[in-house]
């Protein structure tokens, strides 16, 4: 690179080095998705063409960074990657990295929308973006425990959501109605309520709904019970 009197400004340049030795996850987010999956008129509480193009994403990510990935974990508009504690990849620089990541999922997304939503084409002015940010977590422990974190989280907030959704759409109640008929609620009367009110039996649910999607190093998609799976997902981590 050539030499100027103006070279002085790369002084200022932050290189965000994350800590040596720790599980690195980077976290992509939907940024206004709600307002997104409106515009697109999404299925509540689950639209299945929106998870699988999520997944199509989080596929070509993990067989991009393969040798750096341990696993990749989505639900909704979210998905996590988990990289290796012994990565080096871009000098563990975490800018780069959640940049890196979040520009090539999002240019996934867009590329593969038309496969996934043929006869509706992305508006100009209406298009998807994502937020990600790089965590660093120290031990074994802390990893499984995020994972299972995400996974646990996926079985509540969907839940919630397909009660939610049922009562509005199948019974007739309001949004308000349906939330405070939920408020209070643990998860054995949310199932209850589904099945007495609704008539549905929450196990027959889509397995990608209830447990999310799990991408492994090869690129395989599995809908399976991750806190089960966990220490065999980490074997030799």
């Amino acid at each position: 690179m050539a030499k100027s009197r103006f070279e002085y400004v790369r002084e200022f340049e932050k290189r965000d080095l994350l800590l040596p030795q720790t599980y690195i996850v980077v976290r992509i987010d939907g940024k206004n998705f709600h307002e997104f999956s409106s515009f697109y008129q999404f299925a509540k509480p689950n639209d299945i063409r929106a998870l699988k193009l999520m997944n199509a994403c989080a596929k070509n990510v993990v067989l991009k960074y393969r040798s750096d990935m341990i696993l990749a974990y989505g639900e909704s508009d979210e998905y996590s990657f988990v990289l290796r504690n012994d990565t080096t990849l871009y000098n563990r620089r975490g800018d780069k990295i959640a940049t890196l990541f979040v520009s090539l999922f999002s240019s996934n997304y867009v590329a593969l929308w038309g496969k996934f939503f043929p006869d509706v084409p992305l508006d100009m002015k209406h298009l998807p973006f994502f937020d990600s940010r790089c965590i660093s977590y120290p031990t074994l422990r802390c990893i499984k425990d995020y994972v299972s974190w995400r996974f646990v989280d996926t079985h509540i907030n969907n839940l919630y959501n397909t009660v939610f959704w049922q009562l509005v759409q199948k019974c007739g109640f309001t949004t308000r109605e349906a939330e405070q008929k939920l408020c209070g609620t643990v998860s054995s009367e949310k199932q209850e309520i589904l099945f007495s009110e609704c008539g549905i039996n929450y196990n027959n649910e889509s397995e990608m709904f209830k447990k999310g999607s799990l991408v492994t190093r090869s690129g395989e998609i599995l809908h399976a019970d991750v806190i089960k799976l966990i220490d065999d997902l980490f074997e030799g981590y």
